[in-house]
């Protein structure tokens, strides 16, 4: 039976897990992105750790600011995702780790000693994961011992998965807000780039994007659209405002019909809201939500991430710039890879063509350090036009990239004078 500690007996109780429960050289997975139980890790961290800690998380910038590798003298991180918050962590206790999404889902299925999480309360007072589950089936599946977060400050959507009870070995309640991130500013660019994926969009199609602008700009444009389906890493605003508006119903979908298929919310408080009243948006881990398999079987599965850089062959840069890991694999070729193996899917990468105010081309000879092949891509897209690579010859590719390129780089990308910044 679990045992619970409340913030009046923090101190006291925390002390006692620490004892009971942590040891030397274990290995911790930390619940990440919107799942990450801040509470917990702060009353952790409050006192002494055992030595030669090895934590584990999947981190996302702006919603996870811990660095374990501060934990102590000894402590190490190993992570999928580089964020701002680990710029200064110790580099010899911090490992990055690259690797696909879905497969960082079968690398937690073994070998974790503890496992730290966050569970809510549903409408009907049952207990509820989320709203992230990306890995937590795997890690519940090998964990020895699970430490949980009962957050009462949120309602937990009604279509993320049940826990037993007797599953947690402690649970820690506390109270508080998750962190909403401001809803992102769309420029001009974002706009053009989100009109011109939204004409790629037919009526049916099944949906992943990413989080960020473009993104936000791409959803804000699909009210024209009809029988949308959802089958992706999240579900922010944007989509929940294509339910809301019958645009996205699933009614076409092969597989989960009538169903919005996510891994995590990242989004406002009335994101978080209105889950709680919507169980046909179900939360699923990463081996569904990024299971090729699984994707194989969705009819016009149309994927859209985003990129750093993309070169005249058509390879994706989408971690990496001016010599360092600025984030990580994700879950962006799984998604472009598996659209290969859908009837009718497609591959598309959406960015601007410029960085830096305009200064730098975001096309480019050659990336920096190549995250998704020159055959995982059939469209690009820029403010300035579509690239259609799929098909195409390689000589073919490099003037359709060259012309979805910002004006003023064209000329120097066709005599082979633009050098990365």
């Amino acid at each position: 039976m679990m045992a619970t500690t409340s913030g009046v007996l923090l101190a006291v109780g925390f002390l006692w897990v620490r004892h009971v429960y942590l040891g030397i050289g274990q290995k911790i997975f930390v619940a990440g992105s919107s799942n990450e139980p801040t509470g917990l890790i702060e009353s952790l961290l409050a006192e002494p750790l055992p030595e030669n800690l090895h934590f584990v998380q999947f981190p996302i910038a702006g919603f996870n600011n811990v660095d374990f590798t501060q934990a102590n003298a000894n402590a190490h991180l190993t992570t999928f995702f580089m964020t701002p918050a680990l710029k200064n962590a110790a580099a010899e206790r911090l490992h990055f780790l690259p690797m696909q999404m879905r497969w960082v889902y079968s690398y937690l299925s073994q070998g974790i000693d503890v496992a730290l999480i966050q569970v809510a309360r549903d409408r009907d007072g049952q207990l509820r994961l989320g709203p992230n589950v990306d890995f937590v089936d795997a890690v519940l599946s090998n964990a020895r011992v699970v430490l949980a977060e009962l957050n009462t400050g949120f309602t937990a959507p009604a279509g993320a998965p049940l826990i037993d009870p007797a599953r947690l070995d402690h649970v820690f309640e506390s109270e508080r807000e998750l962190f909403a991130p401001a809803p992102p500013s769309i420029d001009e660019a974002a706009l053009q780039i989100g009109a011109n994926v939204a004409g790629l969009i037919k009526d049916g199609d099944v949906l992943q994007t990413g989080i960020g602008a473009i993104p936000a700009a791409i959803l804000s444009q699909l009210g024209d659209k009809n029988d949308l389906g959802m089958h992706g890493g999240l579900i922010d605003d944007g989509g929940m405002q294509l339910i809301r508006n019958g645009n996205l119903n699933g009614r076409n979908k092969t597989l989960d019909k009538n169903k919005h298929i996510t891994g995590m919310a990242l989004g406002s408080k009335a994101l978080l809201t209105w889950l709680a009243d919507t169980p046909d948006v179900v939360f699923c881990g990463a081996n569904h939500t990024h299971e090729a398999s699984a994707i194989a079987q969705l009819d016009n599965f149309v994927s859209v991430n985003s990129a750093v850089e993309i070169d005249l062959l058509g390879q994706v840069n989408a971690e990496y710039a001016g010599g360092r890991q600025i984030s990580g694999t994700g879950g962006s070729v799984d998604f472009m890879r598996a659209a290969k193996a859908s009837r009718g899917g497609r591959s598309i990468v959406a960015m601007n063509a410029t960085a830096r105010g305009g200064s730098v081309s975001r096309i480019v000879p050659r990336v920096e350090l190549v995250t998704a092949l020159r055959t995982d891509v059939d469209i690009v897209v820029t403010e300035f036009g579509v690239a259609h690579l799929k098909n195409l010859p390689a000589a073919a590719r490099v003037e359709a990239l060259i012309e979805i390129a910002a004006p003023q780089f064209r000329d120097a990308l066709r005599q082979g004078e633009l050098h990365n910044a």
